[in-house]
This record gives structure tokens, sequence and C-alpha cells, in this order.
């Protein structure tokens, strides 16, 4: 059983990198360049999930690498679905 968990804590940050690496292309992909870029919270998401996965991992005991790297993954994935509304002109004043 330690030998799995073992490969699993060197395998992990690994698959982490290559999902952020495959979320990151397919949502560029197909996309052609514009002016305008459309805006979400990926930045955000993926800020947010590394303040988590740290964490989480420290209060597992697990090692605190793989909270990182999966909760950049988590944070931009789901920050990456969610949309940013355009500011009106009345939100500029403000």
């Amino acid at each position: 059983m330690e030998n799995v968990i073992d490969f699993l804590r060197a395998a992990l940050p690994w698959a982490a990198a290559g999902l952020l690496l495959a979320v990151f292309f397919a949502k560029n992909a197909g996309k052609e360049k514009k002016k305008e870029q459309s805006d979400d919270y990926g930045t955000t998401g993926m800020c947010l999930g590394m303040c988590f996965g740290t964490a989480i991992g420290t209060a597992l005991g697990n090692n605190t690498g793989i909270g990182i790297s999966l909760g950049m993954l988590i944070g931009l994935a789901v920050g990456s679905c969610i949309e940013k509304k355009p500011r009106g002109e009345d939100n500029d004043k403000r």
C-alpha cells in the first residue's frame, strides 16, 4: 500500500500539470485573435485555488505541492467557466 501512495505522490503533480495545459490549450483552441478578449475569472480562480489547495494540503498532512497544483487546476477550470459581465457606463462612474 505504501508503494501506491508513493507513486501517487510522485505522479499527481505531473498529472495536474498535464491537465492544466490541456485546459489552457482547449480553451484557446479555435479562437481567432480579437481586439477584445472575453473576460473570465481564470486568473482569480487559480489564485484562490492555490491558497485553498495549500491550506487543505497542509491540514491533511499531505504534500503541500500537490495541494497547490491541484488547487490551481481546479480553480482554473471553475474560473474559466464563469464569464465576467461587461461593466456599463453607470458602473464606470462609481
